[in-house]
């Protein structure tokens, strides 16, 4: 019977058979180890070809139309982004990488994952896959999506908001890439890639072995750990991240810095009428609050506020727990640092907000609309709690547990 390690905790478990459509979770920190997929290879590679079909229209064409003062306005995706590269460039850049850049590359490197799995090259698939689990995180298209309706309730008190004709091919390219981003995995590509011979002699002589197997982190295969390189995929084979501790803790300082200006530096500024209103996230809130627009003060308030402080609660508690080696709770801590990395994204919302406002808002006439100092902070905190949860080994998490 071939055995596997967990990728979260590192126990061991023998591989059983799953049915399509279901998936086996692990005992010890309930990470799902083996995931038999719905959907076929061939049908996560038509759902590919059909959102690039459908992310040249949802860029390009205008997703909604404003009437400001009489002369309509329309932003695409990236516009306002576009806008924000002369004055703020890394938030610019930022919100164009999440929301156009990140996506096209995720549904290229899928692609580029099925042409390698039909010319059998593993060097091809190594490096398509390795992009495939690192810039799935990246990929904000739902964010955008959410932000793009917020902004459109923020400007409908003084414009008139229309949907416009790539409204509904993004809304469609959302759906797709939220299906692909749920299925996809390098594992599943190397499974279907097989194993070489090499591999498959390693699989039938483990037995007796345990404590000297250790798991591949990119294609999952359980193996010697003396080996330097995965004997599948080539990937260099670590028994823990090297320095996983040490780039957490710098992350998270340095996004523990960056907090106090991007709370209390303003974040968006506003001219209208002559006056110029210069508001902080809390202030922005506040402002929205008196505006009657409760839903979208709380959407605001926890993206923006309780979001990234809790980031970093959550991941501080569990780095000092590491440090102190303490037993008790890890069930807890992983669900933990599991919802700091599916949380970490939502952070990006109130950026793409003030994307989506330049765009809509003329700038230089009776309404401008532009960001504040404060963008570039938050900016950094969204970017430098991200990389602190991906650089967490949560394996850490459950050192010095006796393995059944």
């Amino acid at each position: 019977m071939h055995v596997l390690r967990c990728a979260s905790c590192d126990l061991l478990l023998h591989e059983v058979p799953v049915a399509r459509g279901f998936s086996a979770r692990c005992p010890h920190c309930d990470s799902r180890v083996i995931k038999n997929s719905s959907i076929s290879l061939s049908g996560e590679l038509a759902i590919a070809i059909a959102a690039l079909v459908l992310f040249i229209p949802a860029q390009l064409y205008p997703l909604v139309t404003i009437n400001l003062f009489g002369v309509p306005f329309s932003t695409t995706v990236t516009s306002g982004s576009v806008v924000l590269l002369d004055t703020f460039p890394f938030v610019g850049t930022l919100v164009i990488f999440c929301v156009a850049i990140a996506p096209l590359l995720y549904l290229l490197t899928i692609l580029a994952s099925h042409f390698s799995l039909f010319i059998r090259n593993a060097t091809a698939l190594r490096y398509s896959t390795k992009i495939l689990k690192y810039i799935r995180h990246w990929v904000m298209v739902d964010v955008f999506l959410v932000s793009l309706a917020v902004g459109c309730f923020k400007v409908r008190d003084f414009a008139e908001v229309s949907p416009d004709a790539g409204l509904l091919s993004f809304v469609l390219l959302q759906i797709l890439t939220a299906v692909l981003l749920s299925r996809v995995s390098p594992k599943r590509y190397w499974d279907a890639f097989g194993q070489s011979n090499e591999a498959c002699k390693e699989s039938n002589e483990v037995k007796g072995e345990e404590e000297t197997l250790t798991a591949c982190k990119l294609c999952g295969l359980t193996q010697h750990s003396d080996h330097e390189h995965c004997i599948r995929c080539g990937t260099k084979t670590e028994h823990r991240v090297f320095q996983s501790m040490q780039k957490t803790w710098a992350s998270l300082l340095a996004a523990v810095v960056f907090i106090f200006p991007a709370n209390f530096y303003p974040i968006s500024i506003l001219l209208t009428n002559g006056k110029r209103l210069e508001d902080t996230i809390f202030s922005g809130v506040a402002s929205l609050i008196k505006q009657g627009m409760y839903g979208i003060a709380i959407i605001i308030f926890t993206a923006s506020i309780i979001v990234p402080v809790a980031k970093i609660i959550c991941l501080a508690y569990i780095l000092l727990c590491i440090h102190f080696k303490v037993e008790s709770g890890r069930k807890l801590r992983m669900k933990l640092y599991r919802f700091v990395k599916w949380i970490g994204k939502w952070s990006m919302m109130d950026l793409c907000v003030i994307a989506i406002m330049v765009s809509l808002i003329d700038r230089g006439n009776l309404l401008d609309f532009t960001p504040g100092p404060g963008a570039i902070a938050f900016g950094l905190v969204v970017v430098l709690t991200m990389i602190a949860a991906e650089s967490l080994d949560s394996r850490l998490i459950w050192d010095k547990y006796e393995q059944r």
